[in-house]
């Protein structure tokens, strides 16, 4: 388990393609995010996780941490959100909790066609602090 968690912890702080490091500060939150094939996942990250691996679906991966605690822990959060294409056509993101330990990742699986591209918003709320994250991607079937 251990590796599994190495391989989701280096695919959230890994900017795909390469960009700044993704992370919005709401409040007293630091929020990491990322999204990615979900082919850059080994089949048994996958099937532990439940995830599908297919050239067309995508992973998008958010991690909420608490700045005013030493050593800025992962919390647990509500998030929700929605994928837009350049058509404007609107696919909701379903975030499910993945505890491994001390870490905690809500994972959103996304289905996509080749060269598509996205306009993430992502809504977070944790104890008194909410607020939104947005980005943009494009997803490629190799």
């Amino acid at each position: 388990m251990t590796r599994i968690l190495c391989l989701l912890s280096a695919l959230l702080f890994t900017a795909l393609p390469v960009n700044a490091e993704q992370l919005t500060n709401i409040g007293n939150l630091e929020v990491h995010y990322s999204s990615f094939p979900s082919t850059f996942l080994t089949p048994e990250v996958a099937n532990t996780y439940r995830i599908q691996r297919s050239r067309y679906s995508a992973v998008v991966n958010v991690t909420v941490l608490d700045k005013t605690q030493e050593g800025k822990p992962a919390v647990t959060a509500v998030l929700s959100g929605q994928a837009k294409n350049l058509l404007g056509s609107i696919k909701k993101l379903s975030f499910r909790e993945v505890r491994e330990g001390s870490a905690i990742y809500y994972i959103a699986e996304l289905s996509h066609a080749n060269e598509e591209s996205f306009s993430f918003t992502i809504d977070v709320s944790q104890g008194g602090n909410s607020g939104q994250i947005a980005f943009k991607q494009t997803f490629y079937v190799d």
